[in-house]
């Protein structure tokens, strides 16, 4: 049994992944960003993938995999992976879609209180001049938080879990979902938004954690930031392409956005002049206190890394050797192996 892990996001040689899978399977552990350097004899003779979101699985890669039997995405999004290519294959793609829940919650949270607390200004004067820095002005962003609403894009796991955090903070929850039943928000007391524009209109706090489809790409565009109720601040750890970055930059810079915590970007890392992000770096006047990013890391603790592993290896493992599958997400296309 062949495991090849393409874009493995860890420095050991696989030692969780093995204690897994035991001794009867070889591991192939690249950290590439290209398929094209993966030795093409190691996708022929893969039974399984693991992969992250460096190295794209289109159907050039698919087209190669003679013997796959199981693509794991060790994480949550799959939008690099070609699930129609695999699907006519027979080839299930899963996911591992509760590593870091409480993770991602908790940091979402953290962006909203790095922004609404001044915590970034706060943090650069004083550390630029303790003494002289050390006075409570100069925050743009400084708000009450309790009965502010606090808008959620996608009320799956991780949107279900920051609506819990968001609430133990006296905020009025409210969401946009429209794949879940009616009644959904009974259950959980929560507000439900008809519509996006509606949601937009009345958020001063807007999450995203919805997937990256066709649909949902650039969801936030300059229609809707021109919708977005004034000043509202914007949090994203689910997908960069959701936000198109230059409506975002634009509404920034006109106020219509107040501020915007980000952990993930369209690209990653960014691509060198990607204007917000120019900004950001020069410290421009214009945008100081009002955007925080973090690099792709609300998922991170050593326990989700942990989870992470060893559940992507146990996906594969359930299958190969005893045919049981979890969270498949392309089953709409999957022909008979």
């Amino acid at each position: 049994m062949l495991i090849l892990l393409p874009d493995a996001q860890y420095e050991d040689d696989a030692l969780i992944e093995r204690e897994v899978v035991g001794p009867g399977a070889e591991l192939a552990v690249f950290r590439e960003r290209r398929a094209d350097r993966i030795p093409d004899e190691r996708w022929r003779a893969a039974d399984a993938l693991i992969v992250y979101h460096e190295v794209p699985i289109d159907r050039y890669v698919v087209d190669r995999l003679e013997r796959c039997r199981i693509v794991v995405r060790a994480g949550v999004g799959y939008d690099q992976i070609d699930l129609a290519a695999c699907g006519a294959r027979g080839i299930p793609v899963c996911n591992v879609p509760d590593y870091g829940t409480t993770e991602v919650a908790d940091h979402a949270i953290a962006l909203l209180l790095g922004l609404a607390r001044g915590l970034i200004s706060y943090q650069e004067r004083l550390g630029a001049d303790p003494h002289d820095g050390w006075h409570w002005s100069g925050a743009p962003l400084v708000r009450r938080l309790r009965g502010a609403c606090f808008g959620i894009v996608g009320l799956g796991r991780i949107g279900t879990a920051t609506a819990r955090r968001a609430r133990a903070l006296d905020m009025d929850v409210a969401f946009y979902d429209p794949y879940l039943p009616d009644g959904v928000e009974l259950g959980i007391g929560l507000r439900r938004a008809p519509d996006l524009r509606l949601l937009l209109a009345q958020a001063d706090v807007l999450s995203l954690h919805c997937p990256l489809t066709e649909e949902t790409r650039n969801l936030l565009d300059a229609a809707a930031f021109a919708s977005l109720k004034p000043g509202a601040l914007v949090i994203n750890t689910a997908r960069g392409g959701l936000i198109d970055l230059s409506a975002l930059e634009s509404a920034l810079r006109d106020g219509r956005v107040g501020g915007a915590g980000l952990d993930v970007l369209p690209q990653e890392p960014p691509a060198p002049g990607e204007p917000l992000v120019e900004a950001f770096r020069r410290r421009e006047p214009w945008l100081e206190g009002r955007l925080l990013l973090t690099p792709h890391a609300a998922w991170l603790s050593e326990a989700g890394r942990h989870d992470l592993r060893s559940k992507s290896a146990r996906t594969v493992l359930d299958y190969l050797e005893r045919q049981q599958l979890r969270n498949c997400v392309n089953s709409a296309w999957l022909a008979p192996a």
